[in-house]
């Protein structure tokens, strides 16, 4: 019985994070700063995959310059293919959260 309840919450705990994401993104598409951006770096990682082999992930960075001139770096979610290091994207971000940003379409 104690295992359900443990598989629920940490499912719950997904679902959560998944929702807040879902929220903030759309908050920044929505009411967001468009800026040019480069990309600073990538970080990979990999995990083994529930067939398994191994479940690869990148985790992309930019930096921008805010109106204000500060050099910032963002995370993104997601990067279109073959992004690599010093390509240039279009972001829009919050100011007061300058730390996430979304890719324009």
């Amino acid at each position: 019985m104690e295992k359900y309840f443990i598989f629920g919450a940490v499912a719950a705990l997904i679902i959560g994070v998944a929702v807040y994401s879902f929220i903030r993104n759309n908050k920044i598409r929505k009411n967001g700063v468009e800026v040019d951006a480069v990309v600073s770096r990538i970080e990979e990682e990999t995990s083994p995959s529930s067939e398994g082999g191994t479940d690869f992930h990148e985790t992309y960075y930019v930096t921008y310059t805010s109106p204000d001139g500060q050099t910032m770096e963002a995370k993104l979610d997601h990067a279109p293919g073959r992004t690599r290091v010093g390509d240039t994207v279009k972001i829009k971000y919050l100011p007061e959260k300058p730390h996430f940003a979304v890719l324009v379409k």
